[in-house]
């Protein structure tokens, strides 16, 4: 009989990991509130159960990927259908999800009052590149043991940065530069445009020169921007909640993120332009927008 993992969530992400599960020979066990998520999760070969009580009874480790911190929270330990309840001593939680430090710590202490493990370990790494996916990881090293055969499924490193919330810590780190960069290559396309350059010739030179600018983010959102194809793989609006996120922790640290805060007025222009379920490289069109609307002046 195969062994058993819970997948509490299936959007992007959790439709990543699962394929990757059951090739390990693991029967993976799917929650998700959408109806058609989990259909999905069943033409793709998981099993679907209908309370999260049953998936937390049945798997040893359950995997949670979901949008928001309160999302979290609630699967986890609130309410009568929640992972805690249907939880035995010795069961281990790995939250793949980009949310605050403070929300794994206040579920990994609701965990560790019933003897149930809880690890912060969200995902470095585009859904695409799923195998190769690098996670930082907070928690206690016996629960990271437990869990490791399970995210060497879909993860080719699992890095312990430390105590409970230190995972999110990192992620948060990394997204804010992510929405730096994300910007910067979104206004200098923008600009190009504005004096006369040509997109595809702009994304060709730079991204074939060698040049320490080009990064991987660059290779990937110039072909969006010059094909003008926003399908997302990360959308705007995860990106104006990742950012937020790191901009509160700098707030409690006592630090002022005059690149951070920037960056994130330009995603809420982009939100309140309906461009919040579009792929990050629809920024563009704001800075776009801001120069045609300039130059008209």
């Amino acid at each position: 009989m195969s062994e058993k993992v819970g997948l509490v969530g299936y959007g992007i992400m959790g439709a990543a990991m699962a394929p990757k599960l059951i090739g390990k020979g693991y029967e993976v066990l799917v929650y998700d509130v959408s109806a058609d998520a989990a259909s999905r999760a069943r033409r793709d070969g998981c099993t679907v159960c209908e309370t999260l009580i049953e998936v937390a009874q049945r798997a040893r480790v359950v995997v949670i990927s979901l949008p928001k911190p309160e999302h979290v929270t609630s699967v986890v330990r609130e309410g009568n259908d929640c992972l805690l309840a249907g939880a035995s001593e010795g069961s281990v939680f790995v939250d793949t999800s980009t949310v605050d430090p403070e929300t794994s710590r206040r579920n990994a202490e609701a965990g560790a009052a019933k003897g149930v493990g809880y690890l912060d370990s969200p995902v470095l790494g585009r859904p695409s590149a799923c195998g190769n996916w690098t996670l930082p990881t907070g928690g206690e090293a016996k629960h990271i043991r437990i869990a490791e055969p399970v995210l060497e499924s879909f993860a080719a490193k699992i890095v312990h940065v430390g105590a409970s919330g230190q995972g999110n810590t990192l992620k948060l780190l990394n997204n804010l530069m992510f929405g730096t960069i994300n910007s910067i290559t979104c206004e200098i396309f923008a600009l190009g445009e504005r004096l006369g350059m040509e997109p595809k010739l702009l994304f060709d030179t730079i991204s074939n020169s060698g040049a320490g600018t080009v990064s991987k983010l660059f290779q990937e959102l110039g072909p969006k921007i010059v094909a003008q194809e926003f399908t997302p793989n990360f959308t705007i609006d995860n990106m104006h909640k990742d950012v937020g996120l790191g901009l509160k922790l700098a707030e409690q640290c006592g630090m002022t993120l005059a690149i951070g805060n920037r960056v994130q007025e330009q995603n809420k222009l982009a939100q309140e332009a309906g461009l919040g379920r579009e792929d990050t490289a629809a920024l563009v069109k704001i800075y776009q927008d801001a120069s045609t609307r300039k130059g008209s002046a």
